[in-house]
């Protein structure tokens, strides 16, 4: 019997694996959420290990994020066309294939060199937006240009450096991104265990800082630091194997040649600058007000869990929230994602009348989980470990692999319970459990 036309991505990723298969050819990146995540710990460093993968505390927020999506249940319809089905929808003006972006990952390079445009490129591939990192491992005008017309938009960590983030603004909009979100929970770094037992922070060998080593404002930022000699003065660390090798990864990270950046005393004041203004405890609703008069993008704002903050979000003017609890790496005891989300899409109308798109960021592994978080309310979702998984176990073409199969069971999983399209879905293809 012949495949029928409307075949959708989910059988053709389907067939394409099992054909393969029948050639003795298995999947380089494993299609089940475990396995991705055993594969990739095998194949990662210890160090990029524990800063992808762990989280603040003892991962309590991490167990909430999954524990939220096991307490719903989908309910199957039966005997409805879904021969056909429609994955597409419409954010901020823009038509995507399907409900899904590539989240900001910091520090990627700890697991690739070139993290950043592997990632950008592979989303391209897919038709999916990638939201470029302030913490990425490349300037933002490099995975611009891997990802060719591919649709970006910028993640912005406010700086206590006010030109610096009118720097970051303006490169962003040069560089075409789509809009800007804005991360607010991360005004200082979350108790993360295991990077902290390890001495592990990747900023502080050079890498995720590449955003900042390419700016214009931050260099001059490093100058003046070189020229006051503010903290330039205090004794070096002896020349141990570590010491070295940290010297190494900076020198070898910052822009210019591996030799001169050793030899020179900007190196090692590039991290420290980093390391002093990268961030702002004091950010504030009235920073965020601000954003009117500097840039033209669309924001949103990345980090908000409580519906009044998500109400305070929408007199503000933003053009849509990402529900967020960084993915369990900032607070340890934190409200799972999901159930947030659903507190959030409450205040602002209920699902399919929220006045603001409203993305769900933390915990998605699966498209069974994205089928679960739009039925809630969610305009679409972010994904973030497990592309940086794929990543790990094959490089673009890993992230690729993993972003397909997302799209692949998404489509399937939405025939299998009866629907046609996203704009089906709704609270009552599910249970609580």
């Amino acid at each position: 019997m012949g495949e029928t036309p409307a075949f959708g991505p989910g059988r053709i990723r389907q067939n394409a694996i099992y054909r393969a298969g029948a050639l003795g050819r298995r999947p380089r990146v494993p299609t089940d959420p475990n396995g991705l995540e055993r594969a990739a710990r095998r194949a990662m460093s210890g160090d990029a290990w524990a800063y992808v993968a762990g989280g603040a505390g003892d991962g309590a927020t991490m167990r909430a994020n999954r524990a939220a999506f096991d307490r719903w249940a989908l309910v199957p319809r039966m005997l409805r066309d879904v021969s056909s089905r429609d994955l597409s929808v419409s954010l901020l003006g823009m038509r995507l294939p399907a409900p899904l972006l590539v989240a900001p990952i910091g520090a990627a390079g700890l697991v690739r060199r070139g993290a950043d445009e592997m990632v950008g490129a592979a989303a391209t591939a897919v038709g999916l937006p990638y939201i470029l990192s302030s913490q990425g491992s490349s300037p933002m005008e490099a995975t611009a240009r891997a990802m060719g017309e591919g649709t970006r938009w910028y993640q912005l960590y406010w700086s206590t450096d006010e030109a610096l983030v009118d720097s970051f603004i303006g490169r962003a909009e040069a560089m075409g991104a789509s809009a800007l979100v804005v991360t607010l929970d991360t005004t200082m770094l979350g108790w993360r265990p295991q990077d902290l037992n390890r001495g592990s922070l990747p900023f502080a060998r050079g890498i995720g800082i590449a955003q900042y080593t390419s700016d214009p404002r931050f260099r001059e930022l490093v100058r003046e630091r070189v020229a006051a000699g503010a903290g330039l003065s205090a004794p070096r660390p002896r020349p141990t194997p570590g010491a070295l090798r940290t010297l190494a990864s900076m020198a070898r990270e910052l822009p210019g040649g591996f030799v001169d950046n050793v030899r020179s005393p900007h190196t090692r004041a590039a991290v420290e600058t980093f390391l002093a203004i990268y961030s702002k405890p004091s950010l504030s609703w009235d920073d965020l007000a601000t954003l009117r008069s500097r840039t033209r993008l669309p924001v949103l704002l990345k980090g908000i869990l409580h519906p009044d903050d998500a109400l305070r979000a929408v007199e503000l003017g933003v053009a849509g929230l990402l529900v967020s609890n960084h993915g369990g790496r900032q607070v340890d005891g934190a409200i799972g994602a999901l159930d947030a989300l659903v507190d959030v899409v409450a205040a602002l109308g209920g699902a399919g009348s929220t006045s603001v798109p409203v993305i769900l960021d933390s915990g998605v592994r699966s498209g069974v989980d994205i089928v679960k978080a739009l039925a809630l309310g969610a305009a679409a979702v972010t994904v973030g470990r497990p592309h940086v998984y794929g990543l790990a176990l094959d490089g673009s073409a890993g992230v690729q692999a993993v972003l397909d199969n997302l799209v692949a069971e998404l489509d399937l999983t939405l025939g299998l319970i009866g629907m046609r399209s996203i704009a089906e879905l709704s609270p009552a293809a599910l249970r609580r459990i």
